[in-house]
C-alpha cells in the first residue's frame, strides 16, 4: 500500500513531504536506535497510509508535546459499530465516544526517548500501547478528516477525493 498512487505520487512519498514541510527532520531505518537517542531530540513517527496529514497538523502536535513533554498522537473519531465478542457471540455495543482510532503522527519527546530502552514499534498502535504501559501514555489530538488513515484501495479514492482542491 505504501506506493499505491494518490494525486499521482506515492502514499509514502506524500507523508515524507509533509514531514519536511512540517520541519521534521527524517531519518531512516538504517539509524540505530542509540543513535536517535544520543541526537536527543524528540521523536516523530509518520505512518505512510496517512499520507495527507497536513505538516501543520504533524507541527501541532509536535508542539504540544514539547509543551507537556507528554508523548502525542494523532487520532480520529471512530464512525462505525464496535461490538464485543466474547466466547464467539457477538455482545454489547461499544459507545463510540468512548474511542478513537489511531492515526498519524505520535511524536516521543527527547526525555521519554532517553527513557525508552528500545525503538518503538512501527505500528503506531502498538508503539502508543507500550507507551502507556511503561508509564508514558499519549495524549490525543484529533486530526482533520484529511489525516485519515487508509487500508484499500477504495479508501485512497475517498481521500484523494476529499483532497482534491476544488476547480
Amino acid at each position: 500500500m505504501p506506493f499505491a498512487l494518490i494525486h499521482g505520487e506515492a502514499l509514502v512519498a506524500c507523508a515524507a513531504w509533509a514531514l519536511g514541510e512540517a520541519g521534521v527532520r527524517i531519518v531512516d531505518a538504517s539509524v540505530t536506535w542509540e543513535a536517535i537517542v544520543a541526537a536527543g531530540e524528540d521523536l516523530v513517527l509518520h505512518d505512510s497510509l496517512c499520507p495527507m496529514t497536513p505538516p501543520a497538523f504533524i507541527a501541532a502536535c509536535l508542539e504540544q508535546a514539547r509543551s507537556t513533554g507528554r508523548p502525542v498522537v494523532g487520532v480520529r473519531p471512530v464512525t462505525d459499530t464496535v461490538k464485543v465478542v466474547a466466547d464467539h457471540r457477538v455482545g454489547a455495543t461499544l459507545d463510540r465516544d468512548d474511542l478513537v482510532a489511531v492515526a498519524s503522527p505520535l511524536v516521543i519527546p527527547a526525555e521519554v526517548l532517553a527513557t525508552m530502552a528500545a525503538r518503538p514499534s512501527v505500528d503506531l498502535v502498538l508503539a502508543v500501547a507500550d507507551l502507556a504501559a511503561a508509564g508514558q501514555p499519549a495524549e490525543t489530538l484529533t486530526a482533520p478528516p484529511e489525516g485519515r488513515r487508509v487500508s484499500s484501495p477504495e479508501d485512497v479514492q475517498v481521500l484523494d477525493a476529499l483532497t482534491t482542491a476544488a476547480g
